[in-house]
């Protein structure tokens, strides 16, 4: 645990918090922290800044906080991801959120399995379950803002030209002759497809709202090996 992420309801007066469950045996086991070590800190969609332990029993611990710094800035990158299988999604979620991208679209296409948009992971405490784990990685406290769109074809003619304006726009596609850009490191509007790519129809709609179709190489990724290094690539 790179970070200590604290809410409001975890304060048992103004400088002090009390850690228990998920975070404390995480804390005692993993990190073998002692009575007045100094952990890295942070207020969810707050501050960052350290804890002081002051005390700690079989099921909890205490810290003084001093909360003195801003979190990273985010990514200024907009993800458009169509929703990939929900064991995929979990590692995706968390993984883009420790790198700083804040806003998540998950899409339909018609190569996404109807039952996905069926999985509980989908409900908004299952997804940030995630997002929190992504943030303590990351070293950050604020959580990205995840959409769920259900039909492609609506949602890029009526909302993602709005989404994406005045950014890069690129969808991610390996059946094109240009590579993707490197080291853009502005902003961007990122759109990846399902396992085995959009489909032709997909690809022309997305052209029609200015987003142009690159590859990353001969190599077919998986869909969550391909997010993270696009990422890394447009903003090496």
């Amino acid at each position: 645990m790179n970070l200590v992420l604290l809410e409001n309801k975890d304060f048992i007066d103004q400088s002090h918090v009390m850690i228990k469950g998920r975070r404390f045996k995480h804390l005692t086991l993993i990190n073998k922290v002692a009575k007045n070590d100094r952990m890295v800190c942070g207020l969810l969609n707050g501050k960052v800044g350290t804890g002081l332990i002051t005390k700690i029993s079989n099921n909890f611990l205490e810290m003084k906080i001093c909360f003195d710094n801003d979190p990273p800035e985010p990514l200024p990158l907009t993800l458009v991801l169509a929703l990939p299988r929900p064991k995929m999604l979990k590692r995706i979620i968390e993984s883009v959120t420790s790198l700083g991208v804040k806003k998540i679209y998950l899409v339909n296409s018609w190569r996404v399995e109807k039952s996905f948009w069926q999985s509980p992971l989908l409900c908004e405490d299952n997804l940030r379950k995630y997002m929190v784990l992504g943030l303590e990685q990351g070293r950050d406290t604020v959580l990205p803002k995840i959409y769920q769109k259900r039909f492609f074809t609506r949602f890029v003619k009526e909302e993602l030209a709005r989404i994406a304006k005045n950014s890069l726009c690129i969808t991610a596609h390996p059946k094109t002759k240009k590579i993707c850009p490197s080291g853009e490191n502005k902003k961007i509007t990122l759109v990846i497809g399902p396992e085995g790519g959009f489909i032709d129809i997909e690809v022309e709609t997305l052209e029609k709202q200015g987003f142009s179709s690159y590859h990353i190489g001969q190599r077919i990724l998986k869909v969550e090996t391909a997010v993270t290094y696009l990422i890394s690539r447009l903003y090496s």
